[in-house]
């Protein structure tokens, strides 16, 4: 048997009874080697290699059926459909032809039979042979009409009876002569009659025969059919749908329509889905499936008027222009709204390629430009649909957004930009329905996940910078004016809801965005600011501003950790944990999770800033053991710290190498993106470093006092932990016996080499003694308050003895000292 090649698109069935396009190829009837048998193979056309969509074996007992000329829809196995919509009908014809042929069906019938179930081989009806005569439908008479509603009902149950009977109606126009019935039955008021008619059409309807739809929905019969249905038996009154369908229903065209054939497929389908949806009875009172084809019917429909819009160039121009024109009136501003939206929901059925070209087309006649307009629209409706839209194109396409927001950099002032709109309608919105829309509508244009797979490889550094310089500022203003002062300046539930919106949005940037978000944390002090919100009356705005800062804790940063211990920034949290005394809410759970995951992390920097200078408050927390381990963590660093500081190495005392081992550059490298943002943060830097505290003491040792007392230099201005800090700086006034041990080694070996008691013939010797001696007249006063910063407890416990971080101390002053100050902060 020959090919025949035809243009076909794929669809498939899938569990919600929705049409799922597979893709667009070429058809041919084959026989294929591995199924044994002709068979119907599809190859696409859209990667160029004719990949394989379909290879479906033709067998002799599959039901097909033939629907408008165009489709042939079968089914393979329970519950999975299949169908290929033609682009002419001439394919149609051929394919069809072939099916029939390998069946031995004639090809003038739209259907194949169907097989028949188990049971009716139990009952043995005579149906059960192809050969058995074709149903005869009982004459079209009034009189006969509870004879013809048996005969309908009775063949449900049999899909071969069911076939023939579809067939029998169809061929002898038998509808139209029951749709002449019903008039006479209405005109007399035949109530018995009229409920017939209801449970026959009703009953045609199960059918589920697309020839059948085909012609109850044409322009002539349509609303008898619906009047039909409007008499149902054991309703007291009929109902009155028909009366809705043509005088309540307005058909109202924003853009005139002069295709006569999109005009009849948008009220047909209209009628049809008014039909599905009111008039017939709740899908589940009927069989699964049995109306399939209705739902198939609609859907093709509806592609069908997406293209032919598409095709009207004209029409979509005029829509356009009148929508960006200045001088359109909110009212016809919103018309021309409504109608976009219902062509964006109907484009959801075409098929990915054909929604891609769909959307590029909208972009190429300015639906972004006219949007900008319609988001700043004081008509609510006009807003609204506007958002939706939006959302539709965001959707299927951000970068087809962010590409447009790209291009109004150097055209536009920020006020005008697209994202700017946007983030004004989250902000500005009171009912705060559109809020969350617009909210999901930044994310999914800043997520980083769905820029990788661009054409444009820089487009996620490219539009991250335009975003934070030209956007940012907009973003975070609301939380900025409303965090002036020690406590929220509003509580109203519109500015708590939208506070909570963008703090959530700044917890996923600062989980998806690295180094942009967190340059401006840093330079904005924003972390502070948000810390000021755990103070508001709504307990889920506390647990907002508590989960960003949980954000940051766990990406286990050293620029985060030394942020939030130069800021004091747990002070706060514990005022919390404190005042909310021992209510057991997620409040409490949220601060002690947060704790918990410091110690079990071994944060080191954290742990110890935390015990040195909350430990008074917190240990009276005995109901949960988080910080009583907390404070065993941090005695088990501080052991550690003295069992290495007793050590010596080469004759050297590892006291006095560890000054220079501060300014030892980490193993673990900073990536690109990083080391960038690093190399531009230089003001940052030095302005933080001199505002810590006392650098080190004359002779290199870091000075303990200022260490224990960083609370009383940076502690916000609360009652607590002002006490905390005094109490530890009070301690901190007492030298420790290790402290003095030092102090005497250092001077017993500075005076050796004074007074030429020390052997320096030997050359290790000499070396060592140099290297303890240039210690700290080399160091710059940018490395003085260096290790100012590093005293003040953010030591990296892991990097504090040479043989582990496998370097030398020459090596550290060799360095220039620029580089050794941003390797120690």
């Amino acid at each position: 048997m020959t090919d025949t090649r035809r243009r076909v698109k794929l669809y498939e069935l899938n569990a919600e009874r929705q049409w799922d396009d597979k893709g667009t190829g070429h058809v041919s009837s084959t026989y294929v080697e591995r199924l044994k048998g002709i068979s119907l193979v599809v190859r696409s056309e859209a990667d160029g290699y004719g990949s394989l969509l379909l290879e479906s074996k033709i067998q002799p007992d599959t039901a097909y059926q033939k629907q408008q000329e165009t489709l042939i829809v079968w089914s393979e196995g329970d519950n999975f459909d299949l169908a290929l919509s033609f682009q002419e009908k001439a394919g149609c014809d051929e394919i069809w032809e072939k099916i029939c042929s390998v069946q031995g069906k004639d090809p003038s019938v739209d259907f194949t039979q169907d097989l028949v179930d188990d049971s009716e081989d139990d009952r043995g009806f005579d149906e059960i042979s192809e050969t058995a005569p074709p149903i005869e439908l009982p004459a079209a008479e009034l009189a006969k009409l509870e004879e013809i509603s048996e005969l309908v009902s009775s063949c449900l149950s049999s899909p071969l009876r069911r076939e023939k009977l579809a067939s029998a109606i169809e061929n002898d126009t038998y509808i139209k002569k029951l749709l002449n019935i019903f008039n006479i039955c209405e005109d007399l008021e035949n109530m018995e009659g009229l409920h017939h008619l209801y449970e026959i059409f009703r009953n045609i309807f199960l059918l589920n025969k697309n020839a059948l739809f085909e012609v109850m929905f044409s322009e002539d019969t349509i609303f008898d059919v619906v009047g039909c249905l409007e008499f149902e038996p054991g309703n007291q009154t009929p109902k009155r749908h028909r009366e809705y369908l043509r005088s309540m229903a307005k058909f109202h065209q924003v853009i005139p329509i002069t295709n006569t054939e999109l005009l009849t497929k948008i009220h047909q389908t209209y009628r049809v889905q008014y039909i599905q949806d009111v008039v017939l009875p709740t899908p589940s009172v009927f069989e699964e499936n049995m109306l399939s084809t209705l739902s198939s019917f609609v859907f093709f429909n509806k592609v069908e008027i997406v293209s032919l819009i598409l095709e009207d160039e004209k029409f979509l121009a005029d829509l356009f222009n009148e929508l960006k024109d200045a001088k359109t009136t909110e009212d016809r501003r919103k018309e021309l709204v409504l109608f976009l939206k219902e062509f964006c929901q109907f484009s959801q059925t075409l098929q990915p390629q054909s929604r891609d070209s769909f959307y590029k087309t909208l972009s190429t006649l300015g639906v972004l430009p006219g949007l900008e307009m319609t988001l700043q629209s004081p008509a609510k409706e006009t807003k609204a649909a506007s958002v939706d839209i939006l959302l539709f194109i965001v959707d299927f396409s951000p970068s087809l957004v962010r590409e447009y927001m790209m291009q109004q950099i150097n055209s536009t002032d920020d006020d005008g930009l697209l994202m700017n709109i946007v983030i004004e309608g989250m902000i500005c919105d009171t009912d705060m329905g559109a809020a969350v829309q617009l909210m999901g509508i930044i994310r999914t244009l800043l997520d980083p996940e769905n820029m990788l797979a661009s054409v444009n490889k820089s487009e996620k550094t490219d539009f991250l910078n335009h975003f934070y310089k030209h956007c940012m500022h907009v973003f975070i203003a609301p939380l900025l004016s409303n965090t002036v002062h020690e406590s929220p300046e509003k509580s109203d539930s519109c500015t708590v809801q939208v506070l909570g919106l963008i703090l959530e949005l700044l917890s996923f940037f600062v989980e998806h965005h690295t180094y942009h978000i967190k340059n401006y944390i840093l330079h904005k002090d924003l972390l502070r600011r948000i810390l000021i919100l755990i103070k508001s009356r709504h307990t889920f705005l506390k647990l907002c501003a508590l989960r960003f800062m949980r954000k940051i804790i766990a990406l286990k940063d050293e620029f985060y950790n030394r942020y939030i211990i130069k800021g004091n920034l747990f002070c706060p949290v514990i005022d919390a944990l404190v005042s909310n005394y021992d209510r057991y809410n997620l409040l409490n759970s949220a601060i002690l999770e947060m704790f918990e995951f410091i110690k079990i992390e071994d944060i080191k920097s954290l742990c110890t800033h935390v015990v040195e200078n909350f430990s008074p408050t917190l240990d009276k927390i005995t109901y949960v053991q988080t910080f009583k381990a907390l404070k065993m963590r941090y005695d088990q660093h501080q052991d550690r710290l003295k069992d290495r500081g007793g050590l010596e190495n080469n004759g050297v005392p590892t006291i006095l190498r560890q000054a220079n081992s501060r300014f030892r550059r980490d193993d673990r490298q900073l990536d690109e993106d990083e080391e960038m943002w690093f190399n531009d943060d230089e003001d940052f830097d030095d302005e933080g470093s001199s505002s810590v505290g006392p650098g080190p003491t004359p002779s290199g040792e870091p000075n303990k006092a200022a260490a224990a007392g960083l609370a009383a230099v940076t502690a916000v201005t609360t009652n607590s932990c002002e006490k905390v800090a005094e109490a530890v700086s009070a301690v901190s006034e007492v030298p420790s016996i290790d402290k003095l041990m030092e102090e005497d080694k250092k001077k017993e070996l500075l005076g050796s080499v004074m007074t030429g008691q020390v052997e320096t013939s030997s050359p290790t010797t000499a070396t060592n003694i140099a290297k303890s001696l240039k210690t700290t007249p080399a160091l710059s006063p940018q490395v003085e308050n260096g290790a100012s910063k590093k005293a003040t407890g953010l030591v990296d416990y892991d990097s504090d003895s040479d043989e582990e971080n496998g370097s030398s101390d020459e090596d550290n002053l060799s360095s220039p000292p620029s580089k050794r100050l941003k390797t120690a902060t």
